[in-house]
């Protein structure tokens, strides 16, 4: 059995503050990069927002989780419809690598390798600053690359919150105290 064939659906934290999440997509590389380059693919997945491709540049991303999926599932209590991040391009090598600040929730990198006809994508979430914020992101990143990887392969995803709710408890049983 290969590597990619037994590659862990869930993050997990390589340092007590970095969290690393994989996903083997459909290819080609430039597809993949598209879905996280392209507001309008982007946003049928994590969150919309603009991008000037050039290390530097300032962006925002807009997340409305509620039209991710249909249904949306029952969304948790504290959340609301609308969420917006002030963001800035670190790192840029198109197509294999997009990494960018988010104004105080940390530094978040995506890798993507060919892996003969799929691709595999690393997520990796650095500097978060507790493990609250960690169990909410590591649930967060789960449920929105599995959106992603579902609407790469044309499948319909599970409703967002219902699973985004279901992940955080689960994190919480994965991520140490």
């Amino acid at each position: 059995m290969t590597e990619l064939a037994t590659l862990e659906a869930y993050g997990v934290l390589t340092e007590p503050a970095t969290l690393k999440i994989h996903r083997l997509l459909p290819g080609p590389i430039e597809r993949v990069w598209a879905y996280l380059t392209d507001s309008d693919l982007r946003r049928q997945w994590l969150a919309a927002g603009q991008m000037e491709m050039k290390v530097g540049a300032p962006f925002e991303l807009v997340w409305r989780n509620d039209e991710l999926t249909d249904p949306p599932g029952h969304r948790p209590a504290g959340f609301a419809q609308e969420q917006r991040m002030q963001s800035r391009i670190t790192e840029l090598d198109p197509p294999r690598k997009l990494a960018f600040a988010w104004e105080g929730s940390g530094d978040v990198s995506f890798e993507l390798t060919p892996e003969g006809n799929e691709v595999l994508l690393t997520v990796i979430h650095r500097r978060l600053p507790d493990r609250t914020t960690t169990l909410m992101v590591g649930a967060g990143w789960h449920m929105h690359l599995d959106i992603l990887a579902a609407r790469a392969a044309g499948k319909k995803p599970e409703p967002f919150w219902d699973g985004w709710s279901r992940l955080k408890k689960e994190y919480d049983r994965r991520i140490p105290a």
